[in-house]
C-alpha cells in the first residue's frame, strides 16, 4: 500500500511541479529582501508560538520547536513559495483537552499518526477538492480569520494580577505608552514603503520601536515577560505511549480533527498566498508537506502545526517569494532559541501587535462589505456566515459549514430549473424537449413534468439539453419508463450519454443510439462499474 502510494506520488509531480527549481532570478537585491523578509517573519513567530503553547497547555519550547520544524520542512518542499508555517491557534484548541486528560506524550503521539493521515491525503491527490470551496467562503474565511487575528493580540494588553488571580488588563501610563508604541509601528509600517522599500517595512516597525524602548529604558511588556524562549536542539523523542489499540482509540479521533484542521486552513491559506504572488496548483504536493512536517515534529518534540495566514502574509507583503524566506524564518527561530533569546526576550510585545494589526488591515477583504448588497443575497449570508462561525468556533467548521450551505443553495436552484418543451411529430408521438441538469434535488420536479396517462402510444424524452448528474436521476429515468410500460405505451430516450447506456439496465433497450449523444461519465456509478470510487 505504501509502495504504491509512493509511486503515484512520484508519477504525479516532477521537479517543476514541486516548485523545488527557482522561480525568481536570484540577484543579490532579491536575497537580501528573502533574507530580511525571514527574519522579520521569525520575530513574529516568537509570541505566537508562546502563546499557543499555552493554550494547548504545553511548555513554551514545544511550541518554538514546532515552529521551526513545521516551517524549515514546508519551506523547503510545500506546494507554495512564499507560505509560513507554524504552530497555530486553530490546532492548539483541539489539543488542549488531550495534553489535560493524557499528558503531553500522548499529544506527540497524536501529531505524527496526524502527519501520516496528511500524506495520505496527499499521496491520493484529496487537496485538488479545496477548489470546491466558493468564493463566499474564501471572503468569510479570510474576514473571520482577519478579526481572530486581531482578537488574539488583545491578550498583549494584559498582565498577571498581583494577587495571582489571573490576568488583568493594562490601565493608566503603561496602557497609554502601549498603545503609543502600536501606533507608531503601525505608521513606520505603513509609511516607510514611501520612502524606501530597501528594508521590509514591518521589520524597520520592529527595529525602530525596540530600540526606543531598550534605548530610553520605557516600562512596557516584553517577549521575555511571557516566557524564557532560550532552549537547546530539538532531541529525537519516540512517544512514551504504550503502543496499544487502546492508544489508537484515544489519538485517532484528535488526529483525524487537528489533521483536518491543518490542511484546510493550509490549502487556504495556500490559494490565497497564490491570488497574491500568481502561482497556481500545488495543493497535493502541501498536503504532503504538511504531513511529513508534522510527523518529524512529533517525533522531536513539537505540538505541529499548519500553514500561519497571518504570518504567510507578513511575508509576501515584506516581499517574500522564494523558498528562501521561509527557510530563513525557520533558522532564525532556532538561532535565537539557542544563542539570541536575551535579545530576542527585550523586543516590546508593542512592536510585534502592531505588525499584526497591520496584517489585520491587509488581510480583511474591505470590499466585500461593498458588495454585500450586489451580490445575490444567498452569498452575503455565506460570507456572514462563515465569518462568524470562524470567530465563534474555528476555521475547519466555518469552512465546512459554508461549503455545505453553498452546496444546498446551488442545488435548490438547479432543482428549479428542470423543464420540459413539448411538441407533437407528423406521426403523433409526443416529445418532451428536457432543459436543466437531471439531479437528486430535481428528480421529483422531473417525474412532474410527464403525464403517462394521457400521453399519446408513443412518447419521446430528448436529453438533448439536460444533463444526468447521478444515481438518483437514473432511477428517476427508470422509474419513468416504467410507467409508460405500465400504461402499455411505448417511450424512447434521446441523447443519452453511453454510460447511461449501459446503467439503464432496465430501460436500456428504450434508448435511441445517436451520432452526436453526449459523452460524459456519471460519477458515482463510474467509480461503481470499474471499482475506481470517485472515478477519473
Amino acid at each position: 500500500m505504501a509502495r504504491a502510494l509512493l509511486a503515484r506520488f512520484a508519477d504525479q509531480f516532477s521537479l517543476n511541479e514541486l516548485n523545488l527549481l527557482p522561480t525568481e532570478k536570484l540577484t543579490p537585491s532579491r536575497l537580501k529582501t528573502e533574507v530580511l523578509s525571514g527574519l522579520t517573519v521569525a520575530l513574529a513567530l516568537v509570541p505566537e508560538a508562546v502563546a499557543f503553547a499555552f493554550v494547548a497547555g504545553v511548555h513554551p519550547l514545544v511550541g518554538l520547536y514546532a515552529a521551526f520544524m513545521v516551517g524549515l520542512i514546508t519551506a523547503l518542499i510545500g506546494g507554495r513559495p512564499g507560505m509560513i508555517s507554524g504552530a497555530t491557534g486553530a490546532l492548539a484548541v483541539v489539543m488542549v483537552a488531550l495534553v489535560a486528560q493524557h499528558g503531553v506524550e500522548y499529544l506527540f503521539a497524536t501529531v505524527v499518526l496526524m502527519g501520516a493521515l496528511q500524506i495520505m491525503a496527499g499521496s491520493l491527490g484529496w487537496g485538488k477538492f479545496i477548489r470546491l470551496v466558493p468564493h463566499p467562503v474564501m471572503l468569510g474565511f479570510v474576514n473571520g480569520l482577519a478579526i481572530v487575528i486581531f482578537l488574539a493580540q488583545m491578550t498583549q494588553f494584559q498582565m498577571p494580577a498581583a494577587d495571582g488571580s489571573g490576568p488583568e488588563w493594562l490601565s493608566g501610563p503603561k496602557l497609554y505608552m502601549m498603545l503609543a508604541l502600536t501606533a507608531l509601528t503601525m505608521a513606520i509600517i505603513w509609511g516607510l514603503p514611501k520612502i524606501t522599500k530597501i528594508v521590509p517595512a514591518p521589520l524597520a516597525g520592529i527595529a525602530i520601536t525596540a530600540a526606543i524602548v531598550i534605548g530610553f529604558g520605557i516600562d512596557v511588556p516584553r517577549v521575555g515577560d511571557m516566557a524564557s524562549i532560550q532552549g537547546g536542539l530539538p532531541q529525537f523523542h519516540i512517544p512514551a505511549v504504550p503502543m496499544t489499540f487502546e492508544t489508537l482509540e484515544i489519538i485517532l479521533p484528535y488526529a483525524i480533527i487537528l489533521a483536518a484542521i491543518g490542511l484546510i486552513e493550509s490549502l487556504l491559506t495556500l490559494n490565497l498566498v497564490g491570488e497574491i504572488t500568481g502561482k497556481k496548483g500545488g495543493a497535493s504536493q502541501e498536503c504532503v508537506a504538511q504531513g511529513i512536517a508534522n510527523t518529524v515534529t512529533g517525533f522531536f518534540g513539537g505540538m505541529g502545526g499548519c500553514a500561519m495566514i497571518g504570518q504567510s502574509m507578513i511575508n509576501v507583503k515584506s516581499g517574500g517569494r522564494t523558498r528562501i524566506a521561509g527557510t530563513v524564518a525557520a533558522v532564525f527561530l532556532l538561532i535565537f532559541i539557542l544563542f539570541a533569546s536575551p535579545l530576542i526576550e527585550l523586543i516590546p510585545l508593542a512592536a510585534l501587535v502592531g505588525v499584526m494589526f497591520m496584517v489585520v488591515i491587509g488581510t480583511f477583504a474591505w470590499n466585500s462589505l461593498k458588495i454585500l448588497t450586489r451580490v445575490p443575497r444567498m452569498d452575503a449570508f455565506v460570507i456572514l456566515l462563515v465569518t462568524v462561525v470562524t470567530v465563534l468556533e474555528d476555521l475547519a467548521v466555518a469552512v465546512v459549514v459554508g461549503v455545505i450551505v453553498s452546496a444546498l443553495a446551488y442545488s435548490w436552484n438547479n432543482a428549479r430549473r428542470i423543464r420540459a418543451k413539448t411538441h407533437e411529430t407528423p406521426e403523433g408521438a409526443k416529445v418532451y424537449q428536457l432543459e436543466g441538469p437531471l439531479f437528486f434535488g430535481s428528480a421529483e420536479g422531473f417525474a412532474e413534468l410527464f403525464n403517462p396517462k394521457n400521453d399519446p402510444s408513443l412518447v419521446i424524452v430528448d436529453f438533448q439539453d439536460s444533463r444526468v448528474v447521478d444515481q438518483s436521476a437514473l432511477q428517476a429515468i427508470e422509474a419513468l419508463a416504467a410507467k409508460y410500460e405500465a400504461e402499455g405505451k411505448r417511450i424512447e430516450l434521446r441523447h443519452l450519454s453511453h454510460d447511461c447506456h449501459w446503467l439503464l439496465k432496465k430501460s436500456g433497450h428504450l434508448v435511441v443510439e445517436s451520432d452526436d449523444d453526449p459523452d460524459y461519465e456519471v460519477a458515482v456509478d463510474y467509480g461503481v462499474r470499474t471499482g475506481i470510487l470517485g472515478g477519473h
